[in-house]
């Protein structure tokens, strides 16, 4: 696949569709989506402004921190000329018992769009958006109302489609020939600060491995990925002639690889622990958790993505990608972190131009019509 121009009829097929993983797209769709994103972000980089949805609504539900999602949510939201506005989740009366179906309801009875972000929880995460998104579509449905109001999956416990679909769109730009037969490594590395979702490793391996790459993912024992995104891996790089495997080591994985992405996640089983604590709300027990979490961490600090592991790769000189916040001098050591500052900060101000995207594929029937008119 290729970043062409957008395919109409492929573009039509995305109008009032949300995106809750990658894998709800299919290829030729994904690919109408990313040509999309690189359009706008070539529109905006050359200041013409795109304000396709004047005086809407942008709701974003926030249920975990975030700095970079948050601003790139509102960021574009008013470039496409709409009104942002973050809700904190613990502001809701979600944990006073209103359900996702009624927080869905509530929402889009003004909303235009829904970003959501619920991602700590194994296994309610991607249940609950899918439920709001429920919500909303029962309500327009017996209000006989018009408007299309999609959900963006802003990180959840499956995946972060933002977050690497933003990604891709940086590895594109790195490697414009192509990700076929690069090699790249999504690692396992030491974090003191806290136990991080699984959803980014997981978004990463189910995605990259469409477009002929090379995955490899390490990580210790007892830091697997949910069984079903790595059985997608493998579905994907045996349909796109890539390849994916898993292996034990950080070193193993660095080795020859063309790009690197050193990323902490939580122990699998105490990350499914939290789901009891959570529903029982039990605050003494997820603390509890969380301290397991990082006492086991601390047993594997030598994952580190540090100058002898980034000397092994691609002619010692592997592009290196984070999500951010990265922990410097756990993760990755600080003369690899300045190295590669500006390389990570390009990557992250793709996440702008995958939400205009995903908004505006969503909401506009001529799409490809309406950016000619602006």
């Amino acid at each position: 696949m290729s970043p062409g121009a957008p395919d109409r009829e492929t573009l039509g097929r995305l109008v009032g569709r949300s995106l809750l993983t990658t894998d709800d797209f299919d290829d030729r769709e994904l690919d109408a989506l990313l040509a999309v994103a690189t359009r706008l972000a070539a529109r905006d980089r050359a200041g013409i402004t795109t304000p396709l949805f004047p005086h809407q609504l942008a709701y974003a539900l926030f249920f975990d921190n975030s700095t970079r999602t948050k601003s790139a949510w509102a960021g574009a939201a008013a470039r496409l000329g709409m009104q942002p506005v973050i809700v904190d989740g613990s502001s809701t009366q979600v944990s006073h018992g209103e359900t996702a179906v009624e927080t869905g309801a509530m929402l889009g009875m003004n909303a235009h769009a829904l970003g959501i972000r619920h991602d700590l929880i194994l296994g309610e995460g991607n249940a609950f958006m899918h439920d709001v998104k429920r919500g909303i579509d029962d309500y327009l449905a017996a209000t006989a109302d018009p408007r299309r109001v999609p959900i963006v999956n802003l990180q959840c416990d499956v995946d972060h489609p933002t977050q690497t679909l933003a990604d891709l769109c940086w590895l594109r730009e790195r490697f414009p020939e192509g990700l076929a037969g690069k090699r790249i490594a999504v690692s396992w590395a030491y974090s003191p600060s806290y136990a991080k979702p699984l959803s980014v490793p997981q978004g990463l391996i189910m995605l990259l491995t469409r477009f002929g790459a090379e995955v490899t993912l390490a990580h210790p024992e007892g830091y697997d990925l949910m069984q079903p995104c790595v059985d997608s891996a493998r579905r994907h790089a045996a349909a796109s002639e890539g390849s994916f495997r898993v292996v034990g080591t950080m070193d193993e994985a660095f080795a020859g690889a063309d790009a690197v992405y050193p990323k902490s996640w939580g122990p699998y089983d105490l990350m499914l622990e939290r789901v009891g604590a959570n529903r029982a709300r039990d605050a003494v027990r997820m603390k509890e958790i969380e301290r397991e979490a990082l006492e086991r961490n601390a047993g594997h600090r030598d994952w580190i993505c540090d100058e002898r592991r980034m000397a092994s790769t691609a002619g010692g000189d592997a592009l290196y990608l984070h999500c951010l916040p990265a922990d410097i001098g756990a993760e990755v050591s600080p003369g690899v972190m300045a190295r590669h500052a500006v390389n990570v900060a390009r990557e992250a101000n793709w996440k702008v131009y995958v939400i205009m995207a995903l908004l505006a594929v969503a909401k506009s029937g001529d799409l490809a019509g309406r950016l000619a008119e602006h």
